[in-house]
């Protein structure tokens, strides 16, 4: 269920459309279908301009992650010596580790500098980086190199969910949150064919298959980032200082409509005690333990996709890196149609666990199944439903908060624990564990039934505060009119 606030302060519920919500008593049919009109040219202006760019700079770090997990199924992991002990795990650990320490002040950075400074810097910073892992020669510069990616990467996802956040209702979010998933697993995807083909330059040049990856996507990440200054908008407040965006017009209907929805259009000014107060609301453990359970699927999966199909099922190591882009193209459709759903409906809780039943049936096929097709549709589901879950799970979180601050907070804490999921997840596939990979199966069966758990906990708990908020006995997240999302 779904609810918002108006200018007034009246709540509307699921039963009532956002149509009726924008009417005035001193508005007419016309004047209220012209309203309408400009808000819909508006909301597509910021799909076009925002939900293009933040899908690219979102795919960035599972860019970097399909650049690995190609590279580790070729010379890479001989020729900088990460194939003794657990050193290549380690190389993603430390890469996740650095991230999570900087997510926080990174968040917060994005305020502060403007999201065009901030996400310029960091993008290009990361194609830098990364094009200079072509050119490393042990595996102690690979864990330097993962050090300084995972600084330059701890501000995407958490700024990215913040900005988007700010600039749509909460029954709109899920579908955007869509659309930055359908960019960052089609860029993946892509990414893989492309480092198919990049390995076959192998000798070229006096380099290696894998020192190609990293070179080539390097580059393409710093034209990315030269490009986000102009192309990325700012928050609605500042929108007028965005590049070629909105009219002053369409400013004011884009932070009027915002401002209806949940009343948090401007920020409180700063506080480090306005800050810290918010890490006392129990939510936010919970949201940041389901991106921790959540991650720890999407870990295993995208950097060790390319090995599971290479030691587990017996392809080859280009049909390997080829055979791990098909599940990502196909996980738009699950995404899409459950984002659709979920925003249509407003429903947030059934659509996570119907996401986590799928996953669950996906591990259980490629754990279990003897068949080589078997398993490998296994895949599909997993990668569809994982994918599907982040949005719905952002936009759960994003749907039953106020305040921006509290946003910033919210989006750092739960991408924070997001990143220790990740943490955990590099070390669930166990080579030698080949061919089953039972220790990964059952961490992430495990995982996505704990994150069922939570989502009902959950919902007992917004179905009574939403209930006392009806009858006049509960103001929640302080914020006249609010009610919660479940």
């Amino acid at each position: 269920m779904s609810v918002g606030s108006n200018e007034s302060g009246n709540a509307y519920d699921g039963t009532t459309s956002p149509k009726a919500a924008l009417t005035s008593r001193d508005e007419s049919p016309e004047e209220l279908q012209e309203k309408l009109r400009k808000e819909k040219r508006v909301r597509l202006k910021v799909d076009l301009r925002l939900c293009t760019i933040a899908g690219l700079l979102c795919s960035l770090n599972l860019l970097d992650s399909g650049i690995i997990s190609s590279a580790s199924v070729t010379s890479m992991l001989h020729d900088l010596g990460l194939d003794h002990g657990n050193r290549y795990s380690v190389s993603i650990l430390i890469f996740t580790v650095a991230s999570v320490c900087f997510q926080l002040p990174a968040t917060l950075a994005v305020r502060v500098l403007g999201p065009r400074y901030f996400f310029a810097l960091i993008t290009f910073s990361f194609g830098l980086i990364t094009l200079c892992t072509a050119f490393i020669h042990t595996w102690k510069e690979m864990i330097l190199m993962r050090v300084l990616l995972g600084v330059a990467m701890s501000g995407i996802y958490p700024g990215l969910a913040l900005l988007i956040s700010t600039w749509y209702r909460r029954e709109e979010l899920q579908l955007r949150f869509a659309f930055l998933q359908c960019g960052e697993v089609t860029v993946l995807a892509t990414g893989g064919i492309v480092n198919f083909g990049l390995n076959h330059l192998n000798g070229r040049g006096g380099l290696k298959g894998w020192q190609w990856m990293f070179l080539t996507q390097g580059l393409v990440a710093c034209v990315i980032g030269i490009a986000t200054y102009w192309w990325i908008v700012d928050f609605p407040e500042h929108s007028d200082q965005s590049f070629y965006f909105l009219t002053k017009d369409e400013a004011h209907i884009a932070s009027s409509r915002i401002q209806r929805d949940r009343g948090d259009v401007v920020p409180a000014p700063f506080s480090w005690r306005e800050i810290l107060h918010h890490f006392i609301d129990p939510k936010i453990y919970g949201f940041a333990a389901s991106f921790f359970l959540l991650n720890l699927v999407s870990t295993s999966l995208s950097y060790f996709l390319p090995i599971i199909l290479q030691s587990g099922m017996g392809f080859s190591t280009n049909k390997s890196i080829l055979l791990s882009a098909p599940p990502y193209y196909y996980a738009v459709i699950p995404v899409i149609i459950s984002s659709r759903i979920g925003d249509k409906y407003r429903l947030r809780g059934p659509v996570i666990t119907f996401n986590s039943l799928c996953l669950i049936a996906g591990f259980i096929m490629l754990g279990f199944a003897n068949q080589v097709t078997v398993r490998y549709v296994g895949t599909y589901l997993a990668t569809g439903a994982y994918i599907s879950n982040w949005a719905a799970l952002n936009s759960y979180q994003a749907s039953n908060i106020t305040g921006q601050w509290k946003r910033a907070v919210t989006a750092a804490a739960v991408t924070a624990c997001n990143g220790l999921g990740g943490v955990a997840g590099s070390f669930i596939v166990r080579q030698q564990e080949a061919p089953r990979y039972l220790t990964a199966i059952w961490v992430s069966i495990g995982s996505h039934i704990l994150i069922i758990c939570i989502v009902a906990a959950f919902s007992v708990f917004f179905y009574m505060a939403n209930s006392k908020q009806k009858m006049g006995k509960k103001v929640i997240e302080r914020t006249e009119g609010f009610r919660y999302t479940y």
